[in-house]
């Protein structure tokens, strides 16, 4: 017999699965701000920003990417590449303070057949983890227990990537924090 599981989040996903759309990567961060936050956007500068995935891996999920609608690195040019690079480290920075993981995984999946959900437009993965948040359940069930709610998430984040967001435009749009 077996036990079932609510996720509502997940009908969701499978409705838009199929729906064409524009890029979420180009689109999102192009809204208003006031609409950043039902959009998960945690920090937009000039040429990369960052946003919290909306069917996490884990607790904390964030994507970084460019501003610029390309699907392989050599495709940036060197300030965007230099950005988007940046972010990620100040990103990485931000979650450490922030949720305190004791580990994290960071990657981009390149293409559809390496796991890329998006291949139009690349992006890096930063995913916090923690001892102890991996249990049966991914492996017997294909299920994922998110300790959190997104939108919880979301709120304990946006007030530290607020600060990326500012430096971008304090120090005139090139993203770049100080050492």
């Amino acid at each position: 017999m077996t036990t079932p599981l609510w996720a509502p989040w997940r009908m969701e996903y499978i409705r838009e699965a199929d729906r064409p759309a524009g890029c979420i990567f180009c689109d999102k961060p192009a809204e208003a701000p006031e609409r950043r936050a039902g959009n998960l956007v945690l920090a937009v500068q000039p040429r990369a920003f960052v946003m919290m995935n909306r069917y996490p891996y884990a607790y904390g999920h964030v994507m970084i990417a460019p501003r610029a609608h390309v699907a392989s690195l050599a495709s940036l040019d060197r300030p965007s590449f230099d950005d988007l690079w940046r972010l990620v480290r100040d990103s990485i920075e931000t979650i450490e303070t922030a949720l305190a993981p004791h580990g994290l995984n960071v990657g981009m999946n390149l293409g559809r057949v390496a796991g890329a959900g998006i291949e139009d437009h690349l992006h890096v993965h930063v995913v916090p983890r923690w001892l102890g948040d991996t249990n049966f359940m991914p492996a017997l069930a294909d299920v994922r227990v998110m300790p959190e709610h997104l939108a919880a998430t979301y709120e304990r984040l946006r007030g530290p990537f607020a600060r990326l967001s500012e430096a971008a435009a304090v120090e005139g749009g090139s993203g770049e924090s100080a050492p």
